[in-house]
């Protein structure tokens, strides 16, 4: 891979270009925005100007959205069902029949200010994992911008554990660096190095037999997941050009947070056991597994960008010319659904937090760039995965506003010649009809969501109206789709179609009562 003949390759934004490039990419980078934009205004003007059209187009998008809903719950619920299987499956079984002692794990756990019993949470569950804990290589990524306190947390922490595990580094990112944000990736990218240099190099260990775990602080691994991505990494086509995916669920504190923060966290918990199924659409999100030594080649993460999870399989793909995939193993491990000291605050945080999530909107125009100037990707690729990241955005941008305002908008601005219509009188209730089939698709969730809680803590087994609300919780669906979901994508796709980039890493607080 020769990525650095490749100008394109680390661009984070339009301004990083010259010429016919930066002007390219501008285009492209205003794309989503105008796309949902154009489509919201114009749903308005067409129910002033010709409510009967609009009335008519109202009617198919709810089949359309109704068949899509089908659609996404069949996902789902197969997706339940084969991590319900793996989650039984005897994995140390499955690796038996392979040769599987040569390989190691790199976990990097990135932190900044969180405390100790989040850092200390997630390290027990490594060492409670079923694998060779020899084989399993730490490395406590800490930020110089933190100060001492973080440094002597780690120094503590790897006092604590280093004897349990192959190698316990610990990393300090040096703040102040030219060309980086200050985020997650420029930390995970010297974490790496580091360990290349300190750890790999000097016990001889073959970058090709390194998989490299890149976590957020909070996250849980469940016992089997070393050896179910072990299989999954001994067992893919071609290993080497393969990043693996596992299912996030938000749930280490769901029992602690407020009704819409639990219907926020599940719900994105939900959308990638979807994703999961479609791995043709599936890719790196949050915590992810990458082969090392494609890792090395490529130069880590970027380190001038906020979506750095999602763009390195990006660059991946770039860099092996289309010949790359992530694989979805089915398989959980646990991180923290959003909670504050007081509601407003945790309600806040979603949002950012939604809206960081959203900003993965700046890959569009870097794959589509991408696209255009890597001749060797076959078009049909190309193709295929524009159209599917476009209308990704855009849907999630605008499908639940249209879903809230388009039964009733015609006969509110569509003058009265319209409401004295047939089709004016009946555009409600055909809508009302359509959307009660297409939210039957909830029940399924809550049902599902029910099996993903923790065991409920001794403090609350008081209060057994939690499990009524834990179902009821479901009705704040229409609410979070729009607030946390589609206003965070419509105002990230908006800061990118103005040029108003996101320059620092919003860092999600860990709280815990």
């Amino acid at each position: 891979m020769d990525y650095k003949n490749k100008p394109y390759f680390h661009v984070a934004h339009a301004r990083d270009l010259t010429g016919w490039n930066k002007i390219l990419y501008r285009f492209l980078e205003i794309i989503p925005g105008f796309l949902a934009w154009s489509t919201l205004i114009g749903v308005i003007l067409l129910s002033f100007y010709k409510p009967v059209w609009a009335a008519i187009f109202i009617i198919i998008f709810d089949l359309f959205w109704l068949l899509k809903t089908a659609h996404l719950s069949f996902h789902h619920f197969h997706n339940w069902r084969r991590m319900k299987h793996n989650i039984k499956l005897d994995w140390n079984k499955q690796l038996s029949k392979l040769k599987y002692e040569n390989i190691y794990h790199l976990v990097l756990l990135p932190f900044y200010n969180e405390s100790e019993e989040v850092i200390t949470n997630t390290i027990d569950a490594l060492v409670s994992s079923e694998y060779d804990k020899k084989k399993i290589l730490i490395v406590l990524a800490s930020e110089e911008r933190a100060g001492q306190e973080a440094q002597d947390l780690a120094n503590k922490l790897k006092n604590k554990y280093q004897d349990i595990f192959g190698d316990f580094l610990i990393t300090t990112h040096p703040t102040g660096v030219p060309g980086e944000i200050m985020g997650k990736g420029p930390n995970i990218t010297y974490a790496a190095e580091e360990a290349r240099r300190k750890i790999l190099n000097s016990r001889g260990i073959d970058y090709k037999n390194v998989l490299v775990s890149a976590f957020d602080i909070d996250t849980v691994v469940w016992p089997k997941y070393f050896s179910c991505l072990t299989w999954h990494f001994l067992t893919v086509e071609d290993p080497q050009r393969s990043s693996f995916q596992p299912v996030p669920l938000y749930n280490n504190n769901l029992w602690q947070t407020h009704a819409i923060s639990r219907v926020a966290a599940l719900t994105s918990s939900f959308w990638q056991m979807i994703q999961q199924e479609r791995p043709e659409k599936l890719v790196t999100f949050s915590s992810h597994a990458i082969p090392f030594k494609a890792l090395y080649e490529v130069g880590y993460w970027q380190k001038n960008m906020v979506s750095d999870d999602s763009r390195i399989f990006w660059n991946l793909y770039m860099a092996n010319d289309g010949n790359y995939k992530a694989v979805p193993i089915s398989y959980p491990v646990s991180m923290d659904a959003n909670l504050a000291p007081t509601v407003f605050q945790t309600f806040r945080n979603i949002f950012k937090q939604h809206t960081r999530w959203m900003w993965g909107v700046e890959n569009l125009p870097y794959m589509i760039f991408g696209f255009i100037k890597n001749k060797k990707i076959r078009l049909k690729k190309k193709i295929h995965h524009t159209i599917v990241q476009l209308e990704g955005f855009w849907s999630l941008a605008t499908n639940p506003i249209m879903i809230m305002v388009l039964g009733w908008l015609p006969i509110v601005i569509g003058g009265e010649a319209f409401r004295q219509t047939v089709l004016s009188y009946n555009l409600p209730h055909i809508t009302r009809y359509l959307m009660t089939i297409a939210m039957c698709g909830l029940i399924l969730s809550a049902i599902i969501a029910t099996t993903l809680v923790p065991k409920m803590p001794q403090e609350y087994k008081r209060r057994r109206f939690r499990w009524v609300i834990m179902f009821l919780q479901w009705a704040l669906v229409p609410f979070t789709i729009i607030v946390f979901g589609s206003l965070p994508g419509l105002l990230s796709q908006t800061r990118l179609m103005l040029g108003r980039y996101v320059g620092k890493f919003w860092v999600t607080p860990k709280h815990r009562k």
